[in-house]
């Protein structure tokens, strides 16, 4: 039987098994708050939190926004000394300033590291060589790295067990309201039946979702942006194995290590988006996983590659093996400046429902601060 299914009334329930939601809810337990977690799908770390690129950011990605960059440089040393067995960094990392259509320059670049305190060096020659220099004004060493999801999946997976936390995978939350006493109730469903679980605090962690409860709910829409996405997974020609490169500040790319599968992810600003949408407070509802299951995934590849040989000819010689599909979710605000705030939206229409989600891993620590240290927080940029 379900521990779901006892008649009480948990402390917490988190929705949402994601890496937001698992630290979230492990602390919660760590804290003393008898705690369940309920995740849709058959695995933790399933969805966005292992779809993506895998950068753990150190700031330099940010150069537009001094404090998103400032918080990912505090936060990166941090998650890697307690995620240390979850880090790959058997790999040089090396960004390309773009001569053309970048909103920062090389010389801009190199003071917002400064600014900011991180690190950058003077490539090998041959590695600058392997840039164009005509689309490519200067290249730098970074001190930059990946996770492994597998190995991270694994470890939220032994926290919440050692905190004492109650999951329940295959789990949907369906609908939240008031009850008649002084808690919430959440309707869910799961590979038994549809049941309620009663609850003093729910925190919806679904990131691309989290307007689907609230909409179920009948509760306030938050303004959110999505994109369905591509990125390719590819082989890398013998020049640049042991190397990630990104180049910025615009329509560019990177080609970073994925180590789940021991390949690398090609994205690119035009071509990873292959839809966008907007979830607004009286406008129909896109319902991510439905746009991401209508997906036709054609890709985009031949277009990337196309691109990038521009600025990284050696990449003429990559080959794609598969595409990771997933639906990307940012505050609309985040157009103007490529910043990355969490959100964060306390008593979200109902008193003891809260709506909390980022883009990044590192957030996770601004994200605890937040809705555990400074209960007047609102929306907490970083």
């Amino acid at each position: 039987m379900s521990l779901a299914t006892a008649n009480r009334v948990w402390d917490a329930v988190v929705i949402g098994g994601g890496f937001f939601g698992t630290v979230l809810a492990t602390e919660l337990r760590r804290r003393g708050a008898q705690t369940l977690l309920l995740e849709a799908g058959p695995t933790l770390l399933g969805r966005a939190s292992r779809r993506n690129q895998a950068r753990v950011h150190a700031g330099y990605h940010y150069p537009r926004s001094f404090l998103t960059g400032l918080r990912s440089r505090i936060n990166a040393p941090r998650f890697i000394a307690e995620f240390r067995e979850c880090i790959f960094d058997d790999f040089t990392h090396y960004y390309g300033i773009g001569r053309n259509f970048s909103k920062v320059t090389g010389a801009q670049f190199r003071r917002f590291c400064e600014r900011i305190g991180a690190s950058v060096a003077a490539p090998p020659a041959a590695v600058r060589r392997l840039f164009n220099p005509v689309f490519i004004e200067d290249v730098v060493q970074v001190a930059e790295v990946t996770f492994d999801a597998n190995r991270l999946r694994g470890r939220v997976t032994r926290d919440l067990h050692h905190a004492g936390v109650a999951v329940e995978l295959d789990t949907s939350a369906l609908r939240v309201a008031r009850s008649a006493g002084a808690y919430l109730r959440v309707a869910v469903r799961g590979p038994e039946a549809e049941r309620s679980v009663g609850a003093r605090r729910v925190f919806n962690c679904t990131y691309a979702a989290i307007n689907r409860l609230n909409d179920a709910s009948g509760l306030p829409i938050i303004p959110l942006k999505h994109e369905l996405t591509e990125m390719a997974l590819v082989e890398p020609p013998a020049e640049l194995r042991g190397m990630g490169v990104t180049v910025m500040c615009g329509p560019f790319f990177s080609l970073l290590p994925y180590p789940p599968l021991d390949l690398c992810t090609l994205s690119h600003v035009r071509y990873t988006p292959h839809a966008a949408w907007h979830d607004r407070s009286g406008a129909p509802r896109v319902d991510p996983d439905d746009r991401l299951a209508r997906n036709a995934r054609v890709s985009a590849f031949p277009y990337m590659i196309h691109d990038v040989t521009r600025y990284l000819p050696a990449l003429a010689a990559c080959r794609q093996v598969d595409s990771i599909w997933e639906v990307k979710t940012v505050l609309p605000r985040s157009e103007a400046d490529d910043s990355r705030p969490i959100l964060f939206r306390r008593d979200h229409g109902l008193p003891g429902y809260h709506c909390v989600t980022g883009s990044k891993l590192d957030n996770a620590y601004d994200m605890l601060e937040v809705v555990l240290e400074r209960p007047d927080a609102g929306v907490a940029a970083s």
